[in-house]
C-alpha cells in the first residue's frame, strides 16, 4: 500500500507541471491582465471589421431586417480578409459544424448489419484548426517582419538627445503599433559660422504601421540631405514639401513637420510650423505662446508658400513639442488627455528636469488612458533653458 507521502509526491510533480504549463501558455501574466489584453484585442478586430461595414439604416427598412444586413456585412467584412482557398476552408468547415452527423448503416447478408458514422462536427473543427494554423504561420511571418522593420526604425531616431549649449532636452515616442509614422530628431546644422546652430525636427506621418514608418524613413533622409545644403530654413522646408509631395500618392500621404533652427549664441529660435500642432513654448513668467507660423503639411501642394517664424529663448522657458497623438489619447470613455491637462503638467513641473518632466507626463497619460486602445503615435520631445 502506498504512504501518504508517495501518494502527494506524484500529485505535487503532477501540480508543478500544470503550473509550468501556465506560465508558459500566459507568460505569468494575471487573470485580469489577460481580461484586460483579451479586451483590447477585441476592440482592435471590431475596429478592423467594422470600418468596413456600412450601418446605414435604410428608409423604410425593418430593424429585424436591417440587423441581418448588418450581420452580413459583418461576415463578409471577415471574410474578404481571407485569400480565396481560406474563404472556402473556413465556409467547409461552417457547414460541417451545422449539419448533423450521419451514419450509414447496411446489411452484412449474415442478418446483421455494419455502419460506418462520419462525425462532421469533427472534422469542421479539424477544418478550423488547420486554417488557424495557417493564420497564425502569416502572423508570425509578419510579426518577425515587423521587429525587424521596428529595429531598423530605432536606428532612424536618436537615442538620446545631444548636447547643445544652454539647453536641456528629453524626447520619447510611443507607437500605436509596432512601428511608428512619428519622426523627432534634434542634430547640429552645418554652417559658415565656426558654432554651429542645431536643427530641431519632430514629424507625424498620415496613417500607422508599414506605410507610415516607410515614409517616416523617407522623411529623415530628406531631412538629413537637404539640411547639408546652404539656404534658409523656409528653402529647407519648401525642397522638402517638394520631394513629399513625390510620393504621397496626390496628398493622400501628408506629413505634418514642425522644423526649427536654434542658435546657441543668440538664442533665437527660427521655426516653420507645417500643419503640425502648435508647440506651447512657456515663458519663464507662465506665460503661454504658440508657434504657429508655417503653412500646409508636406507632401500636398508642390509650389504651397511657408512662412517663417522666430522667438528669442530666456532662462527658465520651455518648449513642449508634441505630437497629435498626445492630446487626442482616449480613456475607456472616450475622453481625450487634451492640452489643457498637458499645460497643467508643464505649469506644476517647471523646477523639474526635462527628464523628469517627461516621465512624470507619460505617467499622468498612462494613468488617464488605461487601458484604453491607442489609436495614434505618442510623441512628446520638452526643451528647457538653462
Amino acid at each position: 500500500m502506498a504512504t501518504p507521502q508517495q501518494t502527494r509526491q506524484p500529485r505535487d510533480s503532477f501540480g508543478r507541471q500544470v503550473d509550468r504549463f501556465w506560465a508558459r501558455v500566459t507568460e505569468g501574466m494575471q487573470v485580469s491582465d489577460l481580461w484586460s489584453q483579451f479586451r483590447t484585442d477585441a476592440r482592435s478586430s471590431y475596429r478592423l471589421y467594422s470600418k468596413d461595414v456600412d450601418s446605414t439604416r435604410a428608409a423604410g427598412e425593418s430593424r429585424v431586417r436591417h440587423g441581418m444586413n448588418l450581420v452580413g456585412r459583418f461576415f463578409w467584412a471577415i471574410i474578404e480578409k481571407l485569400t480565396p482557398a481560406r474563404r472556402v476552408l473556413l465556409l467547409a468547415a461552417m457547414v460541417l459544424l451545422i449539419i448533423p452527423s450521419t451514419e450509414a448503416r447496411w446489411s452484412n447478408g449474415e442478418g446483421g448489419f455494419s455502419a460506418v458514422s462520419f462525425d462532421t462536427h469533427f472534422y469542421g473543427g479539424l477544418l478550423l484548426f488547420a486554417l488557424l494554423i495557417l493564420e497564425v504561420g502569416d502572423r508570425v511571418v509578419m510579426k518577425r517582419d515587423l521587429q525587424i522593420a521596428k529595429e531598423i526604425q530605432a536606428w532612424l531616431l536618436p537615442a538620446s538627445p545631444p548636447p547643445v549649449p544652454g539647453l536641456e532636452i528629453a524626447f520619447t515616442t510611443k507607437p500605436a503599433n509596432t512601428v511608428a509614422g512619428d519622426y523627432y530628431d534634434v542634430f547640429a546644422r552645418p554652417c559658415e559660422s565656426a558654432k554651429p546652430t542645431y536643427l530641431i525636427a519632430i514629424a507625424d506621418v498620415a496613417g500607422k504601421s508599414i506605410p507610415a514608418a516607410m515614409l517616416m524613413a523617407t522623411f529623415q533622409a530628406s531631412l538629413k540631405t537637404l539640411s547639408a545644403t546652404p539656404g534658409s530654413l523656409v528653402d529647407l522646408v519648401g525642397s522638402m514639401n517638394r520631394y513629399a509631395c513625390t510620393n504621397s500618392q496626390n496628398g493622400r500621404r501628408f506629413t505634418t513637420a514642425f522644423i526649427a533652427n536654434y542658435d546657441p549664441t543668440t538664442r533665437v529660435l527660427n521655426y516653420v510650423n507645417a500643419g503640425h500642432n502648435n508647440p506651447i513654448l512657456r515663458r519663464k513668467t507662465g506665460a503661454m505662446e504658440r508657434l504657429d507660423q508655417g503653412g500646409m503639411p508636406l507632401g500636398i501642394m508642390g509650389d504651397a508658400p511657408y512662412l517663417s517664424g522666430s522667438t528669442t529663448l530666456e532662462n527658465g522657458d520651455w518648449l513642449v513639442i508634441f505630437t497629435d497623438g498626445v492630446i487626442e489619447a482616449e480613456n475607456n470613455a472616450q475622453e481625450e488627455y487634451g492640452e489643457i491637462r498637458l499645460m497643467t503638467m508643464l505649469n506644476a513641473g517647471v523646477m523639474l528636469s526635462p527628464e523628469m518632466m517627461l516621465s512624470s507626463i507619460m505617467v499622468d497619460l498612462d494613468r488617464f488612458t488605461g487601458d484604453a486602445p491607442q489609436h495614434d503615435d505618442i510623441t512628446c520631445m520638452l526643451l528647457k533653458l538653462v
